[in-house]
């Protein structure tokens, strides 16, 4: 199978953005699209952006073992459906999963031949800048988003690769970098 690249960090950070801009230079890989009970926003399709689904349906697919992992993050759920990941690996084209660091977490276990890269701000406050000027959420959203961050940037350490979001451009090269380097080696 083709290799798995996760792509994880805080909300905010740029991970959509860079994997737009990878896409862009790297036409091959795959996006695996993954499940959510939060509400669409302006301009997201379902099946392209998110499989939006309620609570009800998303708890039956965590009963019957459907995601390769899920997880809790600012009052929503997201997760990466197992049909999902084996429609976008039989392409025989590698695959980007963006997800939560407690779902690249769950894949380290479950996939340990997965790439994983973690995407960290330039600083904490360049984070809050970038949450707050995005204008996607209320306030209280923003602030438990942060919360959540400031616990995800702790465990930066934990991943082998770190590419910190501050040029835009020089964190794309990093990123080909990365995926040229695990992909070639399969």
């Amino acid at each position: 199978m083709p290799r798995a690249v996760v792509i994880t960090g805080p909300s905010g950070v740029g991970k959509g953005t860079l994997i737009r801009s990878l896409r862009e230079r790297m036409p091959d890989l795959q996006l695996s699209i993954s499940a959510t009970t939060r509400m669409p926003r302006a301009g997201e399709t379902q099946g392209v952006d998110y499989h939006f689904m309620s609570e009800e349906e998303f708890e039956r697919h965590v009963c019957d073992g459907d995601f390769v992992e899920y997880a809790d993050y600012a009052g929503a759920r997201y997760g990466t459906l197992r049909s999902e990941l084996q429609t976008r690996r039989a392409s025989g084209k590698p695959v980007l999963l963006e997800i939560e660091v407690q779902g690249a977490r769950q894949v380290r276990k479950t996939m340990p031949e997965a790439v994983q890269v973690f995407i960290a701000p330039p600083s904490r406050e360049a984070l809050r800048a970038r949450l707050v000027g995005r204008g996607l959420d209320t306030p209280e959203q923003v602030e438990a988003r942060l919360s959540t961050a400031e616990r995800e940037l702790d465990a930066q350490g934990e991943f082998a690769r770190v590419v910190v979001n501050d040029r835009l451009e020089d964190a794309v090269d990093e990123l080909v970098w990365v995926v040229d380097a695990a992909t070639a080696a399969e």
